[in-house]
């Protein structure tokens, strides 16, 4: 809520109207200031589902997400110990949390991730489609099998999560979805066409969604982040940060925050925030 440094006025107003107050400055200055209050989405109740938590950016948002106040589903494929981890994290701040396995590449297990979460926790009204794979590899190197399993964790696995929530939260009238991108999307990058591929497709379905669904009460946002400090980024040598400007790697929890803002707001769709150094700038 915005508050005049002279004097406030408290009053309850919706997102979407605005308030006129006078700020009496020294000597003869008046100023008509005008202000729109406004509160942020409250995600305290909400259930949270992100994909690929057990580690890295996915662990970072889950831990976030309940420090906002919302219960989370913590979705892994094999890391269980991580995971539980997670979980630790996030019960000790109070939230609810439910851990569960599923390969979010096939539709089979994206229905029982959906089922057994909405069992454990409730209707799931944040997803952070999260998951996701780099394989850095030369132009020459790559087979229609690499090809293929990148699309399919990467861009399949974001299509169907999304599919399987949108039911509920088109009943409800309130979602908030956002997709975990990258700057390859935009320039490239360093892993390799593949991956640069489903991250840009990423980008496609992200919009898609946000246009078609904005007047039902759902908003739909990417995250384009570029050399965050993970295991999968300190894995690839030529992820270097002398490559962004601001000359070092970023964190996980800059990009949590980006995550938590759009979970909490509700004017933001269609849109990519970019945490990204500096990579690339629009």
């Amino acid at each position: 809520m915005i508050l005049s440094p002279i004097r406030t006025q408290c009053c309850a107003v919706s997102s979407t109207e605005s308030v006129t107050q006078d700020a009496v400055t020294s000597g003869d200055y008046r100023i008509r200031l005008r202000f729109t209050l406004w509160d942020m989405d409250d995600l305290h109740g909400r259930i949270a589902l992100v994909t690929g938590a057990s580690r890295g950016i996915g662990r970072a948002i889950a831990v976030a997400l309940a420090a906002a106040g919302a219960d989370v589903a913590v979705n892994y494929r094999s890391s269980l110990g991580q995971a539980r981890e997670v979980e630790q994290r996030i019960t000790q701040q109070g939230r609810r949390c439910f851990t569960v396995q599923a390969d979010v590449s096939l539709r089979g297990d994206v229905d029982r991730l959906i089922s057994e979460t909405e069992t454990a926790l409730g209707p799931i009204s944040v997803l952070v489609n999260n998951a996701g794979i780099a394989r850095p590899q030369a132009i020459e190197d790559i087979v229609e099998r690499d090809w293929d399993e990148l699309i399919a964790v990467n861009l399949k696995s974001c299509f169907l999560v999304t599919q399987a929530v949108l039911l509920g939260m088109r009943a409800r009238q309130w979602g908030r979805i956002v997709n975990l991108s990258s700057v390859a999307a935009q320039v490239g990058g360093v892993v390799g066409p593949h991956y640069a591929a489903s991250k840009a497709g990423i980008l496609g379905l992200t919009r898609y969604y946000a246009s078609h669904l904005s007047r039902e009460g759902i908003r739909v946002n990417a995250i384009a982040p570029a050399l965050v400090e993970t295991d999968m980024v300190k894995a690839n040598p030529s992820a270097r940060a002398d490559r962004v400007p601001v000359g070092r790697y970023g964190s996980v929890d800059e990009v949590a925050d980006a995550a938590v803002m759009l979970a909490r707001n509700g004017y933001i769709t269609g849109q990519t925030i970019n945490v990204n150094g500096g990579w690339f700038m629009n």
